[in-house]
């Protein structure tokens, strides 16, 4: 991405460095006046039912579907990612969280009933509605998932949606928008505004009712700062380090072949990548060589396994880290290096062995196709070596007892644990993605993520004709708070029969 002008912006193809268009940087009035827009769409799209408006959208999974092929290429271009991830993790991943919603949605936010205890002649349910208008901020590595997922999810709640996707890759969501409309939904419902930095925060300024952003961590903060001054409820999706252990019974051919594919799938720009390996000492040496022979056997470029990552910026951290690692006595099994096309930021599968606290590329976040790897002396210490971070995303975990696995997993302080797997846990739409510690605010995806996209109204009603008055309502009478005062007594003493009552309201 490069600044044209105050008007415009550059997309680049980071695998040959070719200029792919020229696109307009919406500035502040042009921000507000799609917000505007949207929001009047939105009105009579939230007072559809929640059936109605997935009837209205399952044909956007088709237009999606037809296109394929174009938004495959779309994602390699702008994004560098080969063209397997492109159509797997990217498109094959929008069309099954969409289809996961749109089947699901009705009962996800069917009215919930409360079950009260102590107010039992009353009853409550929880009924969800639209916030009115959602935006939404995406990040470059996922550039058509991201949008898809989020945009789907924020319009079956029933609002509307403005979109500013990254700068880096803003073509991947203009064709989203182009799906929309080949759709026959009303196109004033999804709006997307491209631009820079600048450009979404004057999405934030124009005061949408719920803020959906992903990115780097130091932009989330500035995110939550901007949307707390405002009040403007946010979720927040950001870095993480996933460590994976290596238990001394784990199947090694599965670890290492997923260590190799959770560290390098999309060059290793998924915030739930494999970024640091914990192997206790009986294996260390055997999923060392494992892993660096999987890796050996990975081809590098357009064509091949493993694409180029998509900005110069993220080339420079991943070479400092490595360097940085080497200087303080890493092993490069293989890799380490610039590659491929000269005019593109390809980066070598790397793999670091011998890797410690003291190194940076155990510590901070690589995104990048680098696994560090550390020799552990038993569960514990990789326990608290995993521990030892300020993200807390995702974590993996190889060995065949499930019960060590349990109380393993239980401990370990991310949002997500996978036993024996890697990575799906970022997309599959019934589990719910977000992080703790500095990787994040709330969760996207699941249906606790659709529920947060919509406010959740408590209703309280009568069960039986009211009285007159309450007990408790005026007037206060020395007699009145006598009794309240003696049933309260009766109600939380120890005797058998206090405890008979706190049984019947539990």
């Amino acid at each position: 991405m490069v600044a044209k002008s105050a008007q415009t912006f550059e997309v680049k193809n980071p695998s040959t460095g070719v200029v792919l268009t020229e696109l307009p940087v919406f500035g502040p009035d042009q921000v507000q006046a799609e917000v505007t827009r949207a929001r009047a769409a939105g009105r009579s799209w939230a007072e559809k039912t929640v059936a109605q408006r997935c009837a209205a959208l399952w044909p956007v999974t088709q237009a999606i579907a037809r296109r394929t092929d174009e938004l495959v290429e779309t994602i390699h271009q702008e994004n560098g990612k080969v063209g397997m991830d492109a159509l797997s993790l990217d498109v094959g991943a929008s069309l099954l969280v969409m289809n996961y919603f749109l089947e699901n949605a009705p009962r996800i936010l069917a009215d919930e009933p409360i079950r009260l205890a102590t107010a039992r002649h009353r009853a409550s349910y929880l009924t969800y509605r639209p916030k009115g208008l959602i935006g939404i901020i995406t990040p470059w590595n996922f550039p058509f998932f991201m949008p898809a997922a989020d945009v789907s999810m924020a319009l079956i709640a029933g609002s509307a949606v403005v979109l500013k996707p990254s700068e880096v890759t803003p073509l991947s969501a203009l064709l989203l928008k182009k799906c929309y409309d080949e759709a026959g939904v009303d196109p004033d419902l999804f709006r997307v505004v491209t631009g820079l930095g600048p450009t979404g925060a004057a999405l934030i300024e124009a005061q949408p009712d719920h803020l959906v952003f992903t990115g780097a961590v130091a932009t989330g903060r500035r995110v939550g700062v901007a949307c707390a001054e405002r009040l403007i409820p946010y979720t927040l999706e950001l870095g993480g380090k996933a460590p994976a252990v290596v238990l001394e019974d784990a199947d090694l051919d599965r670890a290492s072949n997923a260590i190799v594919w959770g560290g390098f799938a999309n060059s290793g720009q998924i915030c739930a990548s494999v970024e640091r390996v914990y192997a206790v000492e009986p294996v260390y040496e055997a999923l060392v060589q494992k892993v660096t022979d999987a890796t050996q056997k990975l081809s590098v470029g357009e064509k091949g396994e493993v694409g180029s990552l998509t900005w110069p910026r993220q080339r420079e951290i991943v070479e400092a880290l490595v360097a940085d690692a080497k200087q303080k006595g890493a092993r490069v099994m293989v890799g380490g290096h610039r590659t491929g096309d000269p005019a593109g930021l390809y980066y070598s599968p790397t793999v670091l062995a011998d890797c410690d606290h003291s190194m940076e590329v155990m510590k901070a976040e690589i995104f990048g196709p680098v696994v560090p790897m550390m020799k552990v002396k038993d569960a514990e210490e990789a326990l608290r070596l995993a521990n030892d971070s300020h993200l807390g995303l995702a974590g993996y975990l190889f060995t065949k007892d499930k019960e060590q696995a349990r109380h393993f997993a239980e401990r370990l302080e991310v949002g997500s644990v996978m036993v024996n797997d890697v990575l799906s846990c970022a997309g599959v739409p019934e589990m719910p993605w977000g992080g703790i510690k500095h990787s994040g605010l709330g969760v996207v995806r699941s249906d606790r993520g659709l529920k947060e996209l919509s406010h959740a109204r408590h209703i309280n009603m009568d069960r039986v004709p009211p009285l007159e008055r309450d007990p408790y309502w005026y007037p206060y009478t020395p007699p009145r708070q006598k009794r309240i005062r003696a049933a309260l007594k009766r109600l939380f003493d120890d005797s058998l029969g206090g405890k008979l009552l706190r049984k019947l309201l539990a």
